[in-house]
């Protein structure tokens, strides 16, 4: 039954009873999308490329990044949940502002195509990046994901490439954007 679905959902996330709109319209139309939404959210627990609190901080972040505070605050749970402290969650939220800077700046870079603005120094402070207390992989790999929800192809491919040089595989990144895309979708959702 789709509302059963429904509320396995809100469960999952530590959100019993919450109610909007579109929940509704989805359930009022007989839309089977919300078993697909929590398929796919539930098989992230199977994927072995991100441990819990990784995909708790990523989560949370993309949350963050959406805007999306009822599931920035379920995310914010499991993060803790899952070991995170409160050091990493502050720097997820502060990557993710970070980035949005970052995302509005280049993509304008590689939008005009102008060696003048190229040539321009970024002019932002990015002492977070230096020494993340994340690590500097799972940084990186949060960077690209929220490059890639805000739509950056700069900043994608350079953290991308920098992920690749730290060793870090094809499948970890796949499994980051994957998740993104899931947590991007949920916000649409659950609010």
């Amino acid at each position: 039954m789709l509302v059963d679905t429904k509320n396995d959902l809100l469960v999952d996330l530590g959100l019993e009873g919450v109610e909007n709109p579109t929940i509704q319209a989805l359930l009022e139309g007989e839309s089977r999308y919300l078993k697909d939404l929590r398929m796919n959210l539930s098989g992230m627990k199977r994927v072995k490329e991100l441990n819990a609190k990784e995909q708790a901080l990523m989560a949370l972040a993309i949350a963050n990044n959406e805007g999306n505070e009822v599931l920035e605050t379920a995310f914010t749970s499991k993060a803790v949940e899952a070991g995170a402290t409160k050091e990493e969650i502050a720097e997820a939220l502060a990557c993710t502002s970070l980035l949005s800077a970052n995302n509005v700046l280049y993509r304008f870079r590689h939008f005009m195509g102008r060696e003048s603005y190229d040539r321009m120094p970024a002019g932002l402070r990015m002492n977070i990046m230096t020494n993340p207390v994340l690590g500097k992989e799972f940084f990186e790999l949060l960077s690209t994901a929220i490059s890639a929800v805000n739509g950056c192809e700069m900043c994608i491919q350079s953290h991308e490439a920098s992920l690749l040089k730290m060793g870090t595989s094809e499948k970890r990144v796949w499994a980051s954007i994957r998740l993104s895309a899931i947590i991007v979708s949920l916000c649409k959702v659950v609010y």
